[in-house]
């Protein structure tokens, strides 16, 4: 009998070390996806009666948006390209919240003609607009262009939305105090803005730096609108929202290795978190009551950070905003929005850079049809 204790004593040893190994790493793991997640909403705040506009909300952490935005009691309008994806997430989300105001609406932030047509019906449907939440995008795709000839990352994950909220701008007014909260990422550190050739014409196209250029321009154009906003009772801000396991990351190659699936993987599922927790930051900044007023701000998460250097360039962030609107045949909304207080300081661009965009602006333009002094 002594001589079995002895021998379970021995085997049990052996073990209880990497078994107190594993423990702690795991645990330590678990605690810090929970630090990078952020954890859930941590405001309760209910929206009824609100009208909340999102873009991408068939899938990932825009359909995960309307959820929870949906249990709330919004009222809730999903632009997407895939009808037939749309149409499902919005049935499954009357479902699952029993919120019957649940809409799904055509848009594709990749042509001109559909970001408008989706913009009139909203403004002659809606009743107002409290929340309008530019979350859809595209990451590190291969080399392409919109329907309007402009670089797809550039084109969808800034232009499309530049469009988009202008064209809403007087609903969000009329419907103060609102918000707009655009989703970017911590790419935009290393973006630049290359005012000669921002659609990838003329270099050499390189996907992640086009990328990261599409995510500074989200900043930039966070604060520019604020600034030109101000006063207006409606408010703008942009979030990071973690490492989030989406279809977004598609094209990045990620996991196609026999390695990075097989040894990197299991890390990445600890650390990475879902589309439930990736849209918490857009819950947060859409309904807070403690940030009714705050505007042209960065979230890492839940966090309000200071974005990098790049993005608190507001010469930087006024070319940005003039080119766009050439490129979307916006040049009025170049000084519409401003203050009167800021407009004063303002002078006509004469930026080289800028001629040779609007022209761009005009070709694309006459390509769709469309009045270019629209």
């Amino acid at each position: 009998m002594l001589f079995v204790c002895v021998n379970l004593r021995k085997t049990m040893s052996k073990y209880i070390l990497p078994v107190s190994v594993f423990g702690t790493v795991f645990g330590s793991a678990v605690l810090l996806k929970n630090h990078v997640t952020g954890g859930p909403c941590p405001s309760k705040a209910k929206i009824p009666g609100k009208t909340v506009v999102i873009t991408g909300a068939n899938t990932g952490i825009g359909k995960e948006t309307a959820k929870e935005l949906a249990k709330r009691g919004g009222r809730i309008i999903m632009g997407c390209r895939d009808m037939e994806k749309c149409e499902a997430a919005a049935k499954e989300i009357r479902g699952q919240t029993l919120n019957p105001h649940v809409y799904a609406r055509h848009i594709d932030l990749a042509s001109i003609k559909s970001i408008r047509q989706f913009a009139e019906r909203v403004n002659q449907e809606e009743k107002h607009v409290d929340v309008l939440i530019n979350n859809a995008g595209v990451m590190r795709c291969p080399a392409g262009k919109t329907e309007d000839g402009f670089d797809i990352q550039f084109g969808v994950n800034h232009l499309g939305h530049f469009l988009l909220t202008n064209l809403l701008l007087e609903k969000l007014k009329d419907s103060a105090p609102s918000r707009v909260v655009n989703l970017t990422s911590l790419a935009h550190i290393v973006g630049e803005i290359d005012f000669n050739d921002l659609n990838w014409d003329n270099k050499k196209f390189d996907t992640k730096r086009a990328y990261c250029q599409s995510k500074l321009a989200n900043v930039l154009f966070t604060r520019e609108l604020a600034q030109r906003l101000e006063g207006t009772g409606v408010t703008v801000n942009c979030l990071h929202p973690g490492v989030v396991a989406t279809e977004l990351g598609r094209h990045t190659g990620l996991h196609q290795s026999q390695f990075s699936s097989s040894v990197l993987s299991p890390f990445f599922t600890l650390l990475v978190k879902g589309p439930e927790l990736g849209a918490q930051p857009s819950v947060y900044l859409a309904v807070a009551e403690e940030l009714e007023g705050v505007t042209g701000c960065y979230y890492d998460v839940m966090i309000e950070k200071e974005p990098a250097p790049k993005a608190l360039d507001q010469e930087v962030s006024r070319r940005l905003w003039e080119a766009s609107a050439r490129l979307m045949g916006l040049e009025q909304a170049a000084s519409a929005a401003v203050p009167a207080s800021n407009r004063a300081q303002e002078k006509p661009s004469t930026d080289p850079d800028t001629k040779i965009i609007a022209k761009h602006s005009l070709s694309a333009l006459e390509q769709t049809g469309m009045n270019p002094g629209v």
